[in-house]
């Protein structure tokens, strides 16, 4: 199978490809981890990166085609590709390698939630800066405020997980997935999963629809 997943901030769609890579055992290719290596390497990429996260904007095209397309290469058949396409220019980049290689999608998957629960669940997320430990100050808070379980260090709020910022970022996302969603949804490739309520409500919705896939994909195949 090859999917592509996404959703606005805080959608739970990183978690749950987790989930789809456990069971199904595809590749996870994500933008946020690939972005995010290059943020914390600090190179020059990375640096100039890093300014426009801070802001909630996108990053531009060229940087992100280049970075997302790189890896694919590696990964080639059997992957989860998460936050990528994000822009009609990002999905022109992904068809045309896709095309050329003869690879085809067989889902491309939006895990909705509202803004309301976007900023709720990204704004009270805390994060430990030396062992890397997330909390939320809501539905998993430390033993002692601001204080992490592990390593006892302080935790902070990562930039662009800042209220004011998710709401940008939630307001970019629902603008720029538009046409992206009408596009997949043409394909006949496209499904929008309700993303509220706890993980397992979320992945009971999901996992019908991948073992229908995967049953189908063995099916072509003569297993």
């Amino acid at each position: 199978m090859n999917i592509l997943i996404f959703g606005p901030p805080g959608s739970g769609k990183s978690t749950h490809s987790m989930h789809i890579v456990e069971k199904y055992g595809l590749s996870y290719v994500s933008s946020g981890d690939i972005i995010r290596g290059e943020i914390e390497q600090g190179t020059p990429l990375g640096r100039e990166m890093a300014i426009y996260l801070s802001r909630g904007d996108l990053i531009p095209d060229t940087i992100v085609n280049t970075l997302i397309i790189s890896k694919l290469r590696r990964q080639r058949e059997n992957f989860i590709l998460d936050g990528y396409p994000r822009t009609p220019e990002q999905v022109l980049s992904l068809e045309n390698y896709l095309y050329d290689h003869g690879i085809k999608l067989d889902l491309a998957m939006e895990i909705f939630i509202t803004k309301g629960e976007s900023v709720e669940r990204i704004s009270g997320r805390r994060i430990c800066p030396n062992c890397g430990a997330v909390y939320h100050v809501k539905y998993n808070p430390p033993k002692i405020q601001g204080i992490c379980d592990r390593c006892g260090s302080r935790l902070v709020q990562r930039p662009d997980d800042k209220e004011g910022v998710v709401k940008k970022r939630y307001t970019v996302y629902t603008r720029n997935m538009e046409s992206i969603i009408k596009f997949y949804r043409k394909t006949g490739i496209y499904v929008r999963i309700d993303g509220h309520g706890s993980i397992d409500d979320v992945w009971k919705r999901i996992e019908p629809l991948l073992d229908y896939i995967k049953a189908r994909e063995d099916s072509f195949r003569g297993r």
